[in-house]
């Protein structure tokens, strides 16, 4: 056949060119909606580095819900004060925060609070540590036991001066009737608190006046009184009430009545806790256990799974990791009393980590 055709005519086919421009961008139009949709896939974003310099002098925000440990900032979700803040208690400090209060001790104690954690520690590691040289890993390693006290003084400016200005000891948190937490150290501290505990552990003093045996004085009435039916804390002048940092607070026991329990042997009486104090506490539970895997999510408790309440045999308090009580260290101690709601706290903490795990797994 002749290769013009039947014919010997050259057959010419006219291209549309605005057909063929659509025809490519059919092509590349899908092709770069996927690209998009990739870009923006959870974690692409979040995953590719942060080429923005810091401006120089621009201020770090804060959400005012941090704690400090090994010199980095956590979210606890409740409100925290810290010893860096205006109202804040630093126990670093080595002279007296306050004087002159009542039936203060002629000589008040001036000297530093704290000393280095060496629980479970290689001489290399404490050597490295005494200049403050804590990581985070080191110090979850060491940290294992969370101490709860009741502070006996009813207000956190109270405690803070007892401990501080009176005996020369320290604590790393406070917690106030309104819910105000204070932390007063760094968490790489070794506060003096718990005695054998202090190296491997973390504590906090609740304010509440504390739990009294059944035949003694105890200070309730000047603490406690009933209104409208209710029973409403009632903070004595000379005990700080102007330090509680929310305005106007109208504190109450969680629950109303005196509660009377056995601690140590002893039939002991107690108001409760606010119910302030509980909320902030089982947040601040929560973050220190996942802070610190090492602080299990538990009580001590008996072979059928009973509160202990007494002291803990030396054995058992050496291999006890998690929550305890003052009372679970020491023989001579009964805080943080009969009225404190162990299940309360430590299911409220499991619940927060339970969600925050499935939040975690996308469930």
């Amino acid at each position: 056949m002749h290769p013009f055709g039947t014919h010997g005519i050259l057959r010419v086919h006219k291209v549309n060119p605005t057909a063929a421009v659509l025809r490519r961008l059919w092509v590349v139009i899908p092709l770069l909606l996927i690209l998009c949709l990739l870009f923006l896939l959870p974690g692409n974003k979040r995953d590719k580095p942060n080429n923005t310099a810091p401006v120089p002098g621009q201020p770090e925000p804060r959400t005012g819900d941090e704690i400090v440990a090994a010199g980095q900032f956590f979210h606890t979700g409740t409100r925290v004060v810290l010893w860096l803040d205006p109202n804040g208690y630093d126990a670093y400090r080595i002279i007296p925060r306050f004087t002159g209060l009542s039936n203060d001790p002629p000589q008040l104690y001036n000297g530093i609070h704290y000393n280095v954690r060496n629980h479970d520690m290689t001489t290399d590691e404490c050597t490295a540590v005494q200049s403050g040289n804590w990581t985070l890993p080191m110090l979850q390693r060491v940290v294992d036991q969370f101490v709860i006290h009741f502070d006996v003084a009813g207000t956190s400016r109270r405690c803070f001066h007892t401990l501080q200005d009176v005996r020369g000891l320290s604590v790393q948190f406070m917690l106030d009737v309104d819910g105000t937490i204070y932390q007063t150290l760094d968490l790489k501290e070794r506060a003096w608190q718990a005695t054998i505990a202090n190296s491997r552990s973390i504590g906090i003093e609740i304010a509440n006046v504390g739990a009294y045996e059944l035949t003694e004085s105890n200070p309730f009435a000047l603490w406690y009184q009933q209104t409208n039916g209710q029973t409403v804390l009632t903070i004595p002048d000379d005990f700080g009430a102007e330090g509680i940092l929310t305005s106007n607070f109208v504190g109450h026991p969680a629950r109303p009545g005196q509660i009377e329990g056995n601690i140590q042997g002893k039939d002991l009486v107690q108001y409760d806790f606010t119910p302030e104090q509980y909320q902030a506490l089982i947040k601040l539970t929560a973050t220190l256990c996942k802070i610190f895997p090492k602080i299990r999510c538990q009580y001590p408790t008996n072979d059928s799974g009973q509160l202990i309440t007494y002291k803990l045999p030396d054995d058992v308090l050496t291999n006890y990791e998690g929550i305890l009580g003052h009372y679970h260290v020491q023989t001579d101690k009964v805080d943080p009393g009969p009225a404190f709601n162990w299940d309360y706290v430590v299911d409220g903490a499991r619940k927060i980590l339970a969600e925050e795990a499935g939040t975690n797994s996308g469930s």
